[in-house]
């Protein structure tokens, strides 16, 4: 077979790779973002950390027992705004009870969409070993409200930015 038409065999095959999303693999990349600021009022960021005109704030904490459960011992009852969020499909930010040295001693995921009480506020009970040791709720800034497939999940489609991985107990902010 002639060089040329070794080459011209070659592209075609190629490109019947590309097309049929075979060759997809050597593109696809994945790019987790770097964790923001914690902090009681944050401006949120979606995974390529482009401002979203929202921002998120820790309206007011206390330590008391749940209505439901009064026999339990305090909890970490606090309140939350999302300020410039859409209502239906909006960001959520992870938000985490800190002892004095800014070391999670517990955090959820809040949602703007869930933030419908009194002057567009959420709530949220969190449960924690040492009531006596919490400092503050702190927000970290990244949008959680979804996080696209990777390229480990799904090849062909996955892949692009991703937002950080959520905080754990133990994790200094």
């Amino acid at each position: 077979m002639p060089p040329a038409r070794i080459l011209a065999a070659a592209s075609s095959a190629l490109a019947i790779l590309a097309l049929s999303g075979c060759a997809s693999s050597w593109g696809c990349t994945d790019t987790t973002a770097k964790r923001g600021a914690a902090g009681v009022s944050v401006q949120v960021v979606d995974a390529s950390g482009q401002l979203l005109g929202v921002t998120a704030k820790v309206v007011d904490w206390r330590l008391e027992p749940h209505p439901q459960q009064p026999d339990a011992g305090d909890k970490v009852h606090f309140h939350y705004r999302f300020d410039g969020a859409d209502e239906t499909s909006g960001p959520a930010v992870d938000a985490c009870v800190v002892d004095k040295k800014r070391v999670a001693m517990i955090c959820t995921t809040v949602y703007s969409s869930e933030a419908f009480g009194p002057n567009g506020t959420g709530d949220a009970w969190l449960t924690v070993d040492h009531p006596d040791q919490v400092a503050a709720v702190l927000l970290i800034p990244n949008d959680q409200s979804h996080d696209d497939r990777t390229c480990e999940q799904d090849v062909k489609d996955g892949g692009g930015p991703h937002p950080p991985k959520s905080p754990k107990n133990g994790d200094q902010l």
